[in-house]
């Protein structure tokens, strides 16, 4: 609820405490054990802010925060909280808030798509769990996309310009040294393993436009995007990535506004520890320098988490709004757990802080906020108010009808696949497979006209060669018979002279065959 134009969060013996509207983007914390209230606190923040008409973007890790979408129940319970604060004659009624749900693998919310060229090299890097040498090549790789034009909007996009470097790798080992083909496979199988976590509808298009979230329904109050994270948080790296990209996203496209009477948009990020877990020392500074400056773009950032161990010490600093509930300190850690909790605080001369932090009960914390020049309040121990919507998840059907109810659901309920690099190479292979299939036709073509060509050439040799044997043929026939009838009269002569008629006969007959023989002889036959 708004008390006085001030996020109301709870009380302390009667006084109102809660957060001024131009400090909510300095961002907080809310810490506590499971079971003590984080979720109540973070509820009761988000009705806030949505009720003074700013946006706000929050994780749903349990599922139990979908229920803002519904009114609360009533219930001897909630009557009894309600009264001992006297929220009712401050307008408190149960009632619903404007949600619009969103879920990375598009089952319960709207699909929240970004592409592989605005992830970047690395935080995917990160998501893939690559080594620095592979996070190197994947950054030349992304260098490489960039300077010949080709998009990377989806993993096959990706996978594509992989192949690619590796196959002319040595085209571009001058420039950037050579690209080690270990390195490149490492890189695709662990792109295949992300893929089969989800990743293929993570990325692609139309990927999200964070300008979409600082929307407010007709009523004037922000509308609450809430990320549905009940499968998401099983895989924390794929959880924590996106988180880091939306912080940068944030950076890089929102306007400096400086100081504003309320902030444009606030995020809670729940389960704040896999945020830092195993993250990049580069990765951190990053992080640390977005959380000190993205306040100046009028966005407040609230941490949840157990511990404030939990959050880095630059970026603990730099949460002004602290709200901390119970820490139970059995063991030694706890107990260092507990103390660095205290000492966060600025003191209360009142009570132990502590000593207080292990007494807190269910529904109550230790709270501290800026005021109005920023100083930091004294810790005061509140009871937190109730949430006005309902406590718990909603049905199936309830989510889907506020899905399709949302005006940004024709806008990224259907994934586009546009010409992007994996197109591009596809067509190169076509264009490539065609240009070899067509050269080797001509080729086919070629040595088919040749074998053509050489078969007509010895044809016309064999013809010739028939021809010119026939003509020897022809000519020794004349000869032969000539030379025969040459050799008869001959032989006449001689028979005649010899014997008569019958040496006549006998000496022709010899006569042309030896005058047939000696010119075959000379002629051939």
């Amino acid at each position: 609820m708004v008390y006085d134009k001030m996020v109301w969060i709870g009380e302390d013996e009667g006084e109102k405490l809660g957060i001024e509207p131009s400090m909510a983007n300095r961002h907080g914390l809310i810490a506590g054990a499971t079971g003590t209230g984080k979720t109540v606190t973070l509820k009761v923040m988000a009705e806030s802010f949505s009720d003074m008409g700013v946006p706000v973007f929050l994780a749903d890790v349990k599922g139990d925060l979908a229920g803002l979408c519904r009114p609360g129940t009533d219930s001897e319970e909630m009557r009894e909280r309600a009264e001992s604060f006297g929220l009712r004659e401050w307008g408190f009624a149960y009632r619903s808030y404007p949600v619009c749900f969103w879920d990375i693998f598009a089952a319960k919310g709207l699909p929240l798509r970004t592409t592989v060229s605005e992830m970047g090299p690395t935080l995917l890097a990160r998501l893939m769990g690559l080594t620095d040498t592979q996070s190197d090549v994947l950054t030349v790789v992304f260098r490489i996309a960039d300077e010949e034009g080709l998009l990377l909007l989806d993993t096959k996009d990706l996978r594509s310009m992989l192949q690619y470097v590796s196959e002319n790798n040595k085209r571009y080992a001058s420039m950037y040294g050579s690209l080690p083909r270990q390195s490149i496979n490492s890189i695709l199988r662990n792109l295949a393993a992300l893929e089969e976590q989800g990743a293929e509808q993570f990325f692609g298009e139309p990927a999200l436009d964070i300008r979409d979230w600082f929307r407010q329904d007709t009523h004037g109050n922000g509308v609450i995007n809430i990320l549905h994270s009940e499968s998401l948080i099983h895989n924390p790296k794929m959880y924590s990535t996106f988180m880091l990209w939306m912080l940068s996203e944030l950076f890089e496209i929102l306007p400096e506004v400086g100081d504003c009477e309320k902030p444009q948009m606030v995020f809670f990020f729940d389960e704040a520890h896999l945020l830092f877990d195993d993250a990049p020392r580069a990765l951190m500074q990053k992080l640390e320098q977005v959380v000190k400056l993205v306040r100046s773009k009028g966005v407040g950032i609230y941490f949840i988490t157990q511990s404030p161990r939990d959050i880095p010490d630059g970026i603990l600093g730099q949460l002004g709004n602290k709200i901390q509930h119970a820490l139970r300190a059995y063991t030694p850690t706890e107990q260092k757990a507990v103390r660095a909790a205290a000492d966060s605080f600025r003191p209360n001369p009142e009570f132990d802080t502590r000593q207080a932090i292990g007494e807190l009960g269910i529904g109550e914390a230790l709270v501290s906020f800026l005021d109005r020049e920023g100083i930091p309040g004294v810790v005061r121990r509140a009871r937190i108010l109730p949430p006005q919507s309902l406590m718990g998840p909603v049905s199936g059907e309830e989510r889907q009808r506020q899905m399709e109810s949302q005006p940004l659901y024709s806008k990224y309920g259907t994934m586009v696949d546009r010409d992007s690099a994996y197109e591009f190479f596809q067509r190169k292979t076509k264009q490539q497979e065609e240009l070899e299939l067509r050269r080797k036709e001509e080729e086919k073509a070629e040595k088919e006209a040749g074998k053509e060509a050489e078969r007509l050439e010895k044809a016309r040799v064999r013809e010739a060669e028939q021809r010119e044997k026939a003509k020897k043929r022809a000519a020794a026939g004349v000869v032969r018979s000539a030379a025969g009838t040459i050799g008869r009269e001959v032989g006449n002569e001689i028979g005649k002279s010899v014997g008569g008629s019958f040496g006549r006969k006998l000496g022709g007959n010899i006569g042309a065959s030896i005058g047939r023989g000696i010119l075959g002889t000379l002629f051939g036959r």
